[in-house]
Order: structure tokens, then C-alpha cells, then sequence
């Protein structure tokens, strides 16, 4: 019996060594999936010859294989943006590399901004994680 319960006990102690090994404290959302997900809100789309608004739209982001890029897929019959690249700015937020204050994407944990032109096309995003 008193075997029994010391091998019990090792696997015990095993089991909680491993368990606790496996919680990294120094885990960033910024350096995972943790924006990935569907934000709603208001969205604008104009490239010139078409004008598509609404403010009940969805935004579906997914990072892509890179670990820094991420791709943005509009309802409302709106283009999508892929492969736009992001730097962690502070605690839990993305911010697009090359952002300025006329072209920007930004992500934290609770909201989605965009406001981004390329091509003579411009996209507009205000929203909010479900």
C-alpha cells in the first residue's frame, strides 16, 4: 500500500510540474489569433464608381501563415484587404506597419478602425468584437 501511494504521489508531482510549465505568464495576444474574429459596426467603400455604406456590416479578420499579416473580409458586397502587415503598438493592440494619419488599421480587444486607401479605392470601418 505504502508503494501505491508513493508512485501516486510522483505522478502527482509530475502531472502539476507539467501543468504549470505549460502556462506561459509572458503570453501577448498580440503574438497569437486573439484579434481573429468578427467585429461589427459601420463600414464605407468607394472606389470612385461605386459607394457601398452601411452601418450593420461585418468585418471577418484571420491571420494569415506570416504571423504578422492578416486578412479583413467585408459583408456587404465590399472588396476585401489581405495581407496587410501589423506591428504590436503597446499592450494587446496592432497597428499596420506604415500606418499615418490619412491610412491606418488598428485592432485591440474590444475594436476594429480602419481607414485605408490604396489605388484610388478607400475603405472605412468602425466596429466593434462580438
Amino acid at each position: 500500500m505504502k508503494n501505491v501511494l508513493k508512485i501516486f504521489g510522483m505522478l502527482l508531482i509530475v502531472f502539476s510540474v507539467i501543468s504549470l510549465n505549460s502556462c506561459r505568464s509572458d503570453d501577448d495576444p498580440a503574438d497569437n489569433d486573439f484579434f481573429a474574429g468578427t467585429y461589427r459596426g459601420s463600414l464605407s467603400y468607394n472606389d470612385g464608381a461605386t459607394t457601398a455604406t452601411t452601418d450593420n456590416g461585418s468585418v471577418f479578420v484571420t491571420k494569415i501563415a506570416s504571423g504578422t499579416k492578416y486578412n479583413f473580409t467585408f459583408s456587404n458586397g465590399i472588396p476585401d484587404l489581405n495581407g496587410i502587415e501589423f506591428q504590436q503598438q503597446g499592450d494587446n493592440t496592432l497597428v499596420m506597419v506604415g500606418s499615418t494619419a490619412t491610412s491606418y488599421v488598428r485592432i485591440d480587444n474590444t475594436q476594429l478602425k480602419i481607414f485605408y486607401t490604396m489605388n484610388g479605392r478607400t475603405w472605412i470601418a468602425d466596429c466593434i468584437r462580438n
